[in-house]
């Protein structure tokens, strides 16, 4: 072989392992490219992954949020609302069933913000059964501020003593807006009031006078059920019962002579000695001949009858029939019956107020004393 076919042969083989080198070379460049190409790959899809979920993560925590800022923060109004709305708190309701009804009619826009707002002023448990004037569209703070027992809706009635009960049932009507034939017919019925068995099933003498607060709901007999019910307190606490036994009388009879010093007495003061002469005479016997028991035979309310008023033939003209009339006159109150239970001590027969404008009243023992008193009286005008 020559020397070119040598270097030939050399170059050939030269080339070929050239060529085998850079192959292998370019081989090596590809997998390493291929390589970061794959490493690219592991690193992008992560990447890729992690912004997908951090999108839905981030959108699901805006709405989680939402959602949970409304049930942290519960829908409400703002200030005092406007129109009316009368909401009745009932006896035994809870907090949440109030708010229940709030929201259902429209008085504030969730049952949870009022039950926050009675919360936050601890009010929850002092809510009282009543009805209250509210507005539509109050705030919860708002509602449950005027959801207070001085707001509550009352109609509130003061019955004096010595009001007959024709009176006492015109003066309920007129304060309470009822119609006067309800308390009437409940007057009438007096079965489910609950009178003593000595009242007999009258009501007058037994409607206690006080200052009565009513609910627009209570109805006229629950309101007269009321009244006896007072009655009977104070008949409790006086002993009625037992203080009539001691003294001979019925606790019918002692009510009769208290609604009547009730109806003469110008001053407490004078009451005791008001009973007195009304023993006196019953003890005598003697005619009361009370102008008051006159008046009310005749239905008239003047202080003095005419001579001919107190001819009038009637079971409470006390000129006309000997001893106490049948029934009270009036409805006395705790020092009527205090002091029909314990009169003052004395031999008085006879009182006259003989002063008008001050209500002094003065006691006779003699009928000679007594024309003296009616001559006093004669010249202060009376």
């Amino acid at each position: 072989m020559n020397d070119l076919d040598l270097n030939t042969l050399l170059g050939a083989e030269d080339d070929e392992g050239s060529s085998r080198r850079r192959s292998r070379n370019s081989g090596r460049r590809g997998s390493r490219r291929r390589r970061r190409r794959r490493n690219r790959g592991r690193f992008i899809a992560p990447l890729l992954a992690f912004v997908v979920l951090a999108g839905i993560i981030g959108g699901g925590g805006y709405y989680g949020y939402m959602w949970l800022n409304d049930a942290l923060v519960p829908d409400d109004f703002t200030g005092q609302g406007t129109g009316e709305v009368v909401i009745e708190i009932k006896p035994g309701q809870s907090a949440s069933e109030v708010a229940q009804e709030l929201e259902r009619q429209g008085v504030v826009a969730s049952a949870r913000a009022f039950t926050n707002a009675i919360s936050n002023a601890n009010m929850s448990a002092s809510l009282q059964p009543g009805e209250y004037k509210l507005r539509k569209k109050m705030s919860a703070a708002s509602a449950a501020a005027m959801l207070v027992p001085a707001n509550r809706l009352l109609a509130k009635v003061t019955l004096e003593e010595g009001l007959r009960l024709s009176q006492t049932l015109a003066k309920l009507a007129e304060e309470t807006g009822k119609p006067i034939k309800e308390f009437q017919a409940a007057a009438k019925d007096a079965e489910d009031l609950d009178l003593p068995s000595y009242a007999k099933g009258n009501l007058e003498g037994y409607a206690f006078p006080a200052t009565y607060e009513f609910q627009p709901k209570t109805t006229p007999k629950e309101m007269l059920a009321t009244m006896v019910k007072r009655f009977n307190q104070t008949a409790e606490t006086v002993d009625l019962e037992g203080g009539a036994k001691a003294l001979g009388f019925k606790p019918q009879e002692i009510i009769v002579i208290a609604s009547i010093v009730q109806a003469e007495a110008g001053r407490t003061q004078d009451m005791a000695k008001i009973a007195r002469v009304i023993y006196n005479r019953l003890a005598l016997p003697m005619k009361l001949q009370m102008d008051s028991t006159t008046m009310y035979a005749l239905g008239k309310f003047r202080t003095k009858a005419t001579f001919a008023e107190t001819e009038t033939k009637h079971p409470y003209n006390t000129y006309y029939v000997d001893g106490l009339p049948p029934g009270a006159i009036t409805n006395p109150g705790d020092h009527a019956i205090e002091a029909a239970l314990n009169p003052a001590k004395g031999s008085w027969l006879y009182f006259v107020a003989t002063d008008p404008k001050s209500n002094v009243t003065e006691f006779a023992t003699t009928e000679a004393e007594f024309r003296q008193l009616e001559a006093k009286l004669r010249a202060n005008g009376g």
